[in-house]
């Protein structure tokens, strides 16, 4: 089911399916301007997927918890389950996804995932709360992967895009093969505020990058100056991806997580970037969006 939020700037709408941003229109008085990339499948036939409970690829789509080895798909299964509408105000949505029996099959975990979408003006914060309902701790990875339409306006191209920063940043890309870490990185930017956007950058597979200083990154057009802002504080990993030459997106991905690296099934205890709560504990955080 779809539920939409409105003010005199924006539309939003959110998929119960998977708790997934759909749409993010600016409203003006040109038009109607939707910044959300519309899933066509010839490319990526999804939106803004939520990442739970793992981010991006495991070995061999395996992991081991307490001597047992389960089998999980690239970033989880909350993408691909239904979840619950809990609230719903004019300006507000929040969705619940629990456990069950199918998800214990794959995860052997209890747990509580709230998803909120709030609007205001032209920005939209996404909130996350993770809670541990269970009395075993808790391991989780959990992340964002909002999909920009790129180009935005026709007449223009891709190549007409760059992503900014907020300050100066020197940047390594940490590389992957088939979708893991290989342990090798490659020096992407030194001292710079700004990475023009080609196909060629990504032919490596996303750019991801791991305990950054910078807070936002924002993805503009130098023909018409419209913008999108991600702000992510607190995220010690992001992600930077487009499926391919002649994909209409760019996706910006701020991460509590990291795929696994090159080998066999990991200990999911051991693996990078896990978070752990403890019985009755919650994660919150939140990203925003902003749209001009």
């Amino acid at each position: 089911m779809i539920h939409t939020l409105e003010n005199e700037h924006c539309r939003v709408q959110v998929n119960t399916h998977g708790a997934e941003l759909i749409s993010f229109v600016r409203l003006e008085a040109a038009g109607e301007l939707e910044y959300i990339w519309q899933a066509d499948p010839a490319y990526w036939g999804r939106h803004a997927p939520v990442l739970f409970p793992v981010v991006g690829r495991l070995p061999d789509n395996q992991y081991r918890h307490q001597g047992q080895t389960y089998e999980l798909g690239q970033h989880g299964f909350a993408r691909d389950r239904e979840f619950v509408l809990l609230h719903r105000s004019e300006f507000e949505l929040t969705f619940e996804l629990r456990d069950d029996a199918a998800s214990r099959v794959v995860y052997p975990f209890g747990f509580a995932l709230r998803i909120s979408y709030r609007l205001a003006g032209s920005t939209l914060t996404v909130g996350w709360e993770v809670e541990n309902p269970d009395s075993a701790e808790l391991l989780f990875s959990i992340g964002a992967h909002p999909a920009f339409r790129c180009p935005l306006l026709p007449g223009e191209t891709f190549e007409d895009y760059e992503f900014v920063f907020d300050h100066p940043v020197s940047l390594d890309q940490h590389l992957l093969e088939n979708g893991l870490f290989s342990g090798r990185t490659t020096p992407l930017l030194r001292q710079e505020t700004v990475l023009p956007l080609t196909y060629a950058l990504f032919a490596q597979d996303a750019l991801v990058f791991q305990h950054f200083d910078f807070t936002s990154i924002t993805l503009r057009s130098r023909r018409s100056g419209h913008s999108v802002r991600a702000r992510f504080d607190g995220f010690p990993y992001l992600g930077l991806w487009t499926a391919g030459s002649g994909a209409g997106f760019v996706c910006i991905e701020p991460w509590h997580g990291l795929a696994g690296s090159v080998g066999g099934p990991v200990e999911l205890a051991d693996k990078q970037g896990m978070l752990r709560l403890n019985a009755g504990q919650q994660f919150i955080t939140s990203y925003s969006l902003t749209v001009a």
